[in-house]
């Protein structure tokens, strides 16, 4: 019961994190395409006239940073077998770095360094998170082969994003790099909720 529980907390906080970007998307200030292409996810969710629904996306990076502790502190943690304290670790930088996201926005120099800081823990230590889970797991199936290629694929994609920061481009990298995890939470929800497969 347990694991199901948390297996569907982490879908829930996957699919509301989906949900409420496209939502904000629509109302931001400019087409949904030009907002998913030429926008930051940061963008989003600085309160001003630019984004009227911030608030959604900034309750979406906490409800998907919450449920990312729930799920793996409750139940998922039990599926690790090696690198259980590095794991945890990384687990709570990647909770608590997109947490400071949701609460210290982009765009103000006097807060950017911290909230870069959240990005940073959030996404580089969430991808780095799924590639010690893959390899930390009894067995390497086709659940652990994913998380492999989720996580490799995020790393990656945040170094072409770091180094590429001006390009006009860049919030396509940074959602790419995002949606890694967020696909891995959904994942994951589904394999807590069945027992272990997908």
């Amino acid at each position: 019961m347990k694991r199901k529980i948390a297996g569907i907390v982490m879908v829930l906080g996957g699919l509301y994190y989906l949900i409420a970007e496209f939502i904000t998307a629509i109302f931001f200030r400019d087409s949904l395409a030009n907002t998913y292409i030429f926008h930051t996810i940061s963008e989003l969710g600085i309160p001003n006239m630019n984004s009227p629904l911030a608030f959604l996306m900034n309750s979406a990076f906490i409800i998907i940073g919450l449920a990312l502790l729930f799920g793996y502190f409750v139940r998922f943690k039990d599926f690790i077998i090696k690198n259980k304290i590095i794991i945890s670790i990384l687990s709570l930088v990647t909770a608590i770095g997109v947490i400071i996201v949701a609460l210290i926005h982009g765009g103000n120099p006097l807060t950017a360094s911290y909230h870069s800081l959240g990005a940073v823990m959030a996404i580089l230590g969430g991808n780095i998170m799924l590639v010690f889970v893959s390899r930390s797991m009894e067995d390497f199936g086709r659940y652990q082969k994913i998380s492999l290629a989720l996580g490799i694929v995020g790393i990656i994609i945040f170094w072409i994003m770091f180094f590429n920061l001006e390009s006009i481009y860049m919030p396509v990298f940074e959602r790419l790099s995002v949606y890694t995890l967020i696909i891995w939470n959904l994942l994951s929800g589904n394999y807590l909720t069945v027992n272990g497969r997908i």
